[in-house]
């Protein structure tokens, strides 16, 4: 017997994910918990440092690379999940890993690139750089686009400099990441963590419209899952349309979203209540409770954060399940790659012949 969360169905109706189990009132395990992969969704995975909601994220990952029909992409501002590209224990995960990340600068659009660059397209500098971005699909072309338009100097010269900014980072290339890159079969790590937090924000909010863009217009097959750790990094830049976006309007083209923040308070109030599947690990901050408590549903008896009820351990997680309207506590299952997102301690780096005083 088993649970499939994310599905009012059976385990023969489409693929699934073995999320991990049921947590017994004995602390052992109970019976089999799996999680839907045959439609969209929005999901969001919250917990305090070191409980195991990165290592949630790794567990989907896996099932998403192993599973049919999906295109799993993880954005990873830690530089985390590169081990998913390792060898795996029992069948083997699917994961290529892009440690230097570029998208093309079609992948944004016009009101994309204002933002970015922090142009109101409403001024002279930002409504040339709007005119650029929707006839060019280059920096080089939008900057050749704007100083040939007959604009004054002053605006000409503003929007050439914000984009000679933008080039600057090295995240912008015609052959840089696109939906067809990006909607394969397996996990595609962009791993980001070399990036400063605008470059960061403008490869995720890339790598977001390309492939919603790309199921709205046919042009990938597979359903995409876009997964973001730290996710209040890309929430509170310029990334955040896009993500907002799949939220709100991702379920139609079939474009889902898999959230992991350890900071609940930090996310957008559409980023807590759109989501279908919330998965709690401990938190103790009290904002973090409170944006916990504010997304806790009608049919839910009780307190979500009472001490009784949010785990204190970590792997251990409440799932609450808004497509079946129900509430699970459970053990999240052990990876088959390796986790990344463990701490170094000095111990780790100590010579055998080290003494250690008291």
């Amino acid at each position: 017997m088993s649970f499939v969360l994310g599905r009012d169905g059976d385990r023969e109706d489409g693929p699934v994910g073995r999320l991990g189990s049921y947590r017994a009132l004995d602390g052992s395990d109970g019976a089999a918990l799996h999680l839907d992969l045959n439609g969209p969704h929005a999901m969001l995975l919250v917990g305090k440092r070191g409980y195991g909601k990165s290592y949630t994220m790794g567990v989907i990952a896996e099932d998403l690379a192993r599973s049919r029909g999906v295109a799993p992409v993880l954005v990873d501002p830690m530089g985390a999940f590169d081990t998913l590209a390792e060898p795996a224990d029992g069948d083997a995960v699917p994961a290529s890993v892009v440690e230097e990340p570029a998208v093309t600068a079609g992948s944004l659009d016009p009101r994309s690139w204002c933002e970015l660059l922090g142009l109101s397209p409403e001024r002279d500098a930002g409504s040339l750089l709007w005119r650029a971005a929707q006839e060019e699909s280059t920096i080089d072309g939008m900057q050749a686009h704007v100083a040939s338009a007959g604009a004054s100097s002053v605006a000409t010269r503003a929007a050439i400099n914000h984009l000679r900014l933008a080039d600057s980072w090295g995240v912008f290339d015609p052959d840089g990441l696109d939906a067809t890159a990006l909607g394969g079969p397996e996990v595609t790590v962009v791993d980001v963590s070399g990036l400063a937090d605008a470059p960061m924000n403008a490869v995720s909010r890339g790598v977001a419209e390309a492939l919603y863009r790309a199921r709205i217009r046919d042009s990938i097959d597979r359903l995409p899952w876009l997964l973001l750790d730290e996710a209040h990094t890309f929430f509170d830049g310029v990334a955040e349309p896009a993500l907002e976006t799949i939220l709100t309007r991702g379920r139609a083209p079939g474009v889902s979203l898999v959230a992991a923040t350890q900071r609940p308070s930090a996310i957008p109030e559409v980023g807590i209540s759109q989501s279908d599947i919330l998965c709690a690990h401990r938190l103790t901050a009290r904002d973090d409770l409170a944006a916990l408590e504010g997304a806790q549903p009608t049919y839910m008896n009780g307190s979500l954060v009472d001490a009784e009820r949010l785990p204190d351990v970590p792997g251990e997680v409440v799932i609450i399940d808004d497509e079946t309207e129900t509430i699970h506590a459970a053990r999240i299952r052990s990876r088959d790659t390796p986790h990344g997102g463990t701490s170094p301690t000095a111990s780790d780096v100590m010579d055998d012949g080290v003494t250690q005083v008291e």
